[in-house]
């Protein structure tokens, strides 16, 4: 409703706006892309035709062709199927990113086009490779860095033992914080390695005081604050007690963190 794209995508494809709305906000649920190709949409898609120095919209023409069922009963198709996924996702320990969600669409939508070929009438096969090519547009942005497996929320990981501890998180749009307050890093035989890749949000570390840290910072757009000290560049920080690698110059967690757009703030618990 904001720039007019579901009203667009209507009259040219003969699926009702509001199936278009709901299939936005279902992108935008199940990885964060429908914010992202409703945009590009807007400023890609030209504008409708205006009446001549009045500004105003001319009364949009009726789509040529048969209007058929096949469109509608594709978009009803899609939805249940992702609604399912995210059903599963929700009571299960599967915890996906939004690829399958994605691709389970693309499928739908394939096999809508499929029927739509012997039924006939230009109004269901062109709505149906509209609505594809921005499935397979979201789905590509969906998979390439720094989106895969990330979303748009708000995340907390916390960890208290070096098996708890991921070799990368991933964050798209949101807040983040690692709370490693508790990690016992007393009886290592190495340093624990970790690394955050983080789309557009603020980040918030906390370490344990006793461990000794290198810290690795890359920021696009942001300010850094390492330990309550106002640096932006990394290193090793040594620890605030007696840990097992204390006054050897040597880390007990090497961090990095790689941030498109937020503050960075590493601190102790």
């Amino acid at each position: 409703m904001i720039g007019g794209v579901s009203g667009g995508l209507a009259e040219y494809s003969g699926i009702d706006a509001l199936l278009w709305r709901v299939g936005f906000v279902a992108l935008t649920f199940a990885g964060g892309t429908g914010i992202l190709v409703y945009l590009l949409l807007w400023l890609l898609v030209p504008a409708g035709p205006q009446v001549p120095g009045t500004g105003v919209d001319v009364e949009p023409r009726r789509p040529a062709g048969p209007r058929s069922p096949i469109p509608g009963l594709t978009v009803a198709g899609l939805l249940i199927v992702v609604g399912l996924l995210a059903f599963v996702a929700r009571f299960t320990g599967w915890d996906p990113d939004a690829t399958p969600f994605l691709g389970a669409a693309l499928l739908v939508v394939g096999f809508g086009l499929m029927v739509a070929a012997f039924t006939g009438g230009r109004t269901a096969r062109g709505g149906l490779i509209a609505l594809g090519a921005i499935l397979s547009l979201a789905l590509l942005i969906s998979s390439a860095e720094p989106w895969r497996g990330a979303g748009v929320a708000d995340r907390t990981w916390y960890a208290s033992t070096p098996d708890d501890v991921r070799p990368v998180y991933r964050a798209g749009i949101g807040d983040v914080r690692l709370d490693f307050a508790d990690l016992d890093v007393s009886n290592l035989t190495e340093p624990i390695e970790t690394r955050l890749d983080s789309g557009v949000g603020d980040v918030t570390v906390v370490l344990p005081r006793d461990a000794d840290v290198r810290v690795h910072v890359d920021v696009g757009h942001g300010n850094v604050d390492l330990f309550d000290r106002g640096l932006t560049d990394g290193g090793l920080f040594p620890g605030e007690g007696v840990g097992s690698w204390v006054d050897d110059g040597l880390p007990e967690i090497e961090l990095t963190l790689d941030a498109r757009a937020g503050d960075v703030e590493v601190t102790r618990g």
